[in-house]
This record gives C-alpha cells, structure tokens and sequence, in this order.
C-alpha cells in the first residue's frame, strides 16, 4: 500500500491552484497551474488500501485506483501508467472532465475529505505523454473484419481503439470536420484544450484506426450501404436531441441551444472563423440549466465580455455537506464551485421562467421569472414572486433526451427503448443483428466515464460477435447500475 500513516499524518486535501481569474478571463487556456510533485504524492498516499476499496465501485471503468495511488507514491510512474491503462483508454479525458464519482465513494471520505483521485490520475498520464511512454498498440494480426464506429466523442473512440487492438480494421466517421465529437466542440478549451485530443488520436492512427471527419452518416451515407459495407457497426452518436424550453416568447430572436453557442466559440479561440458568431459581448445573458453545459456557457460567456450572467436553475440550491437522503458511498447532490462559477455571473436556484419578453425588433430583451416550490410532486409558483431580469442572449443548457431519430437511427429500423434511446440487450446489440449501441445513444445522457466504460464493453461484445470469442475486458453490462449512479 502507499504510505501506512498517509491519511493520518496528511489530513488535508491539496487541489493544483487554479490561475488568477482575472488572469484566465483574458484566454482560452486550462484553468490549473501545474501541480507540484510533492504535493501530488503526498496525497496519493493519503490513500488507505482498503480491505474493501469502495472507489472501485463508484467507477464504471473499474480502476484499480488504490494500485495506481501506491505506485506514484512510490514515484513509480511508469508502471503507474500501466494499471491506469488497463482499465482506462484515456485517462487525460477523464481526468480533466469526469465528475469524479470514485472521489464520493473513497472510504476516506466518510470522515475526512476524500483522497485527489482525479488528480492523482490526470497527471499520471499527462507525465506518461511527456515521457513518451504513450505508444501504439497495433495488432500483430488482422481477423479481416471490419467495423463502423458512428460518432467520435469518448464512447466511439475507446470502442474503436479496442477493436482495433483485436485486429479488426475500423473506420470511425464524424459528421464534424475534426474527430472528437462533443469533446472537441462541446466542451470549452478553458475546460480541456484540444491538444489533448489530438495526442491521443495520434496513436489511435498509428495502430491503424481510421478516422472519416466531415461525413453525415444517414445523407452521405446510408444506413443500409453502411450494413452492406461492414461486418459491425456501432452506434456511438451520443445524445444529441436538445431539451427545449416551450415557453410564450421562446420564437424570439437571442435565445439558443447551448450545443449551438459553445462549438462556434470553440472554433473561434482555436482561430477558426465563425460567420455571424453568437457573441455575448456587451450582454447580459442567462443561462437556463445549473448543470455542467450550464458553467460551460457562464465560462464562455464572461471570457467573451459578457455585462452580467445569470445561471437560473428550477431545483433549490443543494446542501454543502451530503444530504441524509444520499449517505456515503453514493454520489451527492451537494452545492458545487465549478472554475467558471469562481469567474463571476449569479446563481439563482428555485425560479421557473414564466415568458420571454420582447424588444420593438423581435429580440428578447428581458425574462419574467418566479419563484417556485416544490410540493406534492410538482413545482409551485410563490404568489407575489414574479420579477424581470434583463436578458439579450439566453441559452438553453437543460439536457438532451436521446439521439437523433431522423436519418441514421430511422434508416437502420433499430428498436427504441421507452426513453427514446436505442434499445439493446446485455451485449450491446440492438433489435437488428451486427448493429451495437454504447453510451449516451443507449444509456441516455450520462458521464464521461459511463461513456468510456461502455464503448470497452461494446467492443468486447462485438469481437465475440465477430471471432466467436474475445480477449477484451468488458466493464458494465447496460442493465447493471453501481451504487453511484
């Protein structure tokens, strides 16, 4: 184990810092410094080698978490990297984005704050790339198969770089000009800069991945040529479907989905030009939604100049410590600072948009909102409550509630489950046989790490479909749930 005394003699937990806000609302990079070494080992020997390591369960992927915590204590990266990768084909993504529920089911955490796991984990592997102990995996043989990934964010590319481990030759296609899917247009670069994809495509295309950007699959592809054309195909196309808001005045001009303000400012601070960009500048904004597109929108925003930002979110504020109802080692709705809630803007929690008022040119100029609680199973308007806020710009960051059905979906004649995902059995396969579904597209939207989780056991699945056998660890099945869900 790491250090015996580590969690005794190391009561706190030490976080990298994070830049001078005022410092990092003048770019686009990440918003961490870099961490110090020492700091970084002395909390992974914080870590406890329990006789029951509960952080095991709060991961999909099933890290081996305290190995790894040991073995960079014991500054011992190298071998570090390799029991990371064991379960996690990319470490660098999860490290910079997933929320960590591993970190809510330490055993640490019971009484002390938990041990940095993320940290501990993202560093690992940015020092694996730094010291060129990232290399490709190509297979020493090809079975002569072939495969379609459909869509390139993490559960597509970690079910393709499996596949192709296996020796299946596997094309990845990608309706956006560059793979990556909603990590390269969705998440903000202050969030994760796209290097980091980049470096890891790399070796994807080293070990014989190929990728197809700038391909709609479902118009320049059909669904039946894709069937005729491979032995597999799997469905990696997130979802995608944006909730809306049907509220009077929605029409109105300066209100949009959050999936059509952040990828155009993704280009933009990559240096590409956005005709007729939506710009916050000078504006006030509001966000609808408090989740994590929520902050990604509030982060953008203010680094594009924004007057004020408002986040509303209908559910009250959260607790600061763990609710009763969600006792250890579940994951928490607990209140949380994200790095652009550091940044500015207002958090308004309990309030329902009621309209979307109307300037003389048909572009929405303020919200009228009211107050709301929650009682016998719906939410409440407070009498007395209503109120204006000004508003020029107003995005919708509420969810998705399941893929695209037109085109792709519809061309294949996949069975849908009663949420309007893509119904599929304990092997990933849908209704029509040689076509598999994993992540967001069969699970509904969900975690990162449910996403990489998936696309492992996805692949695993479709190589014994395949070869009649497999070699490739699997992870969940689809109806299995951890304690932390």
């Amino acid at each position: 184990m790491a250090d015996p005394r580590g969690f005794l003699n190391n009561r706190e937990r030490e976080l990298p810092t994070r830049r001078p806000v005022p410092l990092r609302l003048m770019d686009w990079k990440e918003v961490y410094e870099a961490t110090d070494r020492g700091q970084l080992q002395r909390q992974a020997g914080r870590c406890m080698d329990c006789g029951i390591p509960f952080c095991h369960n709060g991961c999909p992927l099933g890290n081996l978490i305290p190995e790894w915590n040991d073995l960079v204590w014991r500054d011992d990266w190298h071998e570090a990297i390799e029991r990371l990768h064991a379960t996690n084909n990319f470490p660098e993504f999860t490290g910079k984005l997933c929320p960590a529920p591993c970190e809510s089911a330490c055993v640490l955490g019971i009484n002390q704050p938990a041990v940095t796991i993320k940290q501990v984990e993202v560093t690992t592997i940015d020092k694996a790339f730094e010291n060129g102990w990232v290399q490709p995996l190509p297979p020493e043989r090809l079975t002569g198969k072939t495969v379609a990934v459909i869509g390139s964010g993490p559960s597509g590319l970690a079910a393709a770089q499996q596949l192709t481990r296996a020796g299946h030759t596997v094309a990845v296609y990608e309706r956006a000009d560059k793979i990556g899917g909603l990590l390269r247009y969705g998440i903000p670069e202050f969030k994760m800069e796209k290097a980091t994809i980049d470096r890891r495509l790399a070796q994807m295309e080293a070990e014989g991945t190929r990728f197809r950007a700038g391909v709609n699959v479902g118009t320049q592809i059909t669904g039946q040529q894709l069937r005729d054309r491979y032995d597999a195909v799997v469905l990696a196309v997130g979802s995608t479907t944006p909730r809306d808001l049907p509220t009077p005045g929605r029409e109105l001009g300066g209100i949009h989905q959050a999936m059509e303000y952040l990828p155009q400012a993704n280009r933009v601070a990559l240096g590409e030009h956005v005709e007729g960009q939506i710009h916050a500048d000078g504006l006030d904004v509001v966000v609808i939604g408090g989740g994590d597109t929520g902050a990604d929108c509030l982060g953008t925003a203010l680094r594009q100049g924004a007057r004020s930002v408002t986040s509303l979110e209908i559910m009250p504020r959260p607790s600061d410590e763990r609710p009763a109802g969600q006792p250890w080692p579940t994951y928490p709705m607990i209140y949380k600072v994200a790095s652009a809630h550091e940044e500015g803007g207002e958090r308004v929690y309990a309030i329902s948009t009621q309209e979307f008022l109307s300037d003389e040119n048909g572009h929405v100029r303020a919200l009228r909102l009211v107050e709301v609680e929650f009682k016998d199973g719906r939410f409440t308007p407070v009498e007395g409550s209503e109120r204006e806020i000004p508003a020029q710009l107003v995005l919708l960051a509420m969810g998705f509630t399941g893929p695209e059905k037109p085109g792709l979906v519809e061309q294949l004649g996949v069975d849908l489950d009663p949420r309007g995902n893509v119904a599929r059995d304990n092997s990933y396969m849908t209704s029509v046989p040689g076509v598999f579904v994993a992540g967001d597209a069969g699970r509904g939207q969900s975690l990162i790490v449910w996403a990489i989780a998936e696309g492992r056991s996805c692949a695993a699945s479709v190589d014994t479909w395949l070869s009649g056998s497999t070699t490739l660890p699997t992870a969940i099945p689809p109806t299995a749930r951890p304690l932390t869900v």
